[in-house]
């Protein structure tokens, strides 16, 4: 059996622009060239080799529900909630409690939020 790793998660938006906004104000992530087409993708960098790819579809619908989401691990969740709060976007947690930390079974903490296509961002202290 070859050997797998993540590479990238691909996300239909309404308005690519804004997207990368805010992807880039929450995270702080780098755009990067779209090697694969000429198209209106655009490539963002997660670090350690793993992108976000923003595909402009703007009369597509999707369906979503938070669990369908992608987690992001940060060494400072306190940190990151206060930058969330600087930013005005507002967060959950699992069972949908505003401004609240879900702690799982294994003591991970987690908080969601959505972003402006509604997709379900989680970020948690797993590091």
């Amino acid at each position: 059996m070859p050997a797998f790793k993540f590479n990238h998660i691909a996300l239909a938006v309404k308005d690519v622009k804004e997207s990368v906004g805010f992807y880039q104000k929450v995270f702080e992530f780098e755009e990067i060239p779209n090697t694969a087409s000429n198209s209106k993708t655009r490539w963002l960098s997660m670090g350690d080799g793993l992108q976000l790819h923003l595909i402009p579809r703007p009369k597509a619908k999707t369906k979503i529900v938070k669990a369908v989401h992608f987690a992001i691990s940060t060494d400072d969740l306190e940190g990151f909630i206060r930058h969330l709060d600087a930013l005005s976007i507002s967060f959950s947690d699992w069972q949908d409690q505003p401004n609240e930390i879900y702690v799982r079974q294994d003591g991970i903490r987690q908080i969601y939020f959505q972003d402006p296509n509604d997709y379900w961002v989680e970020v948690n202290d797993d590091v």
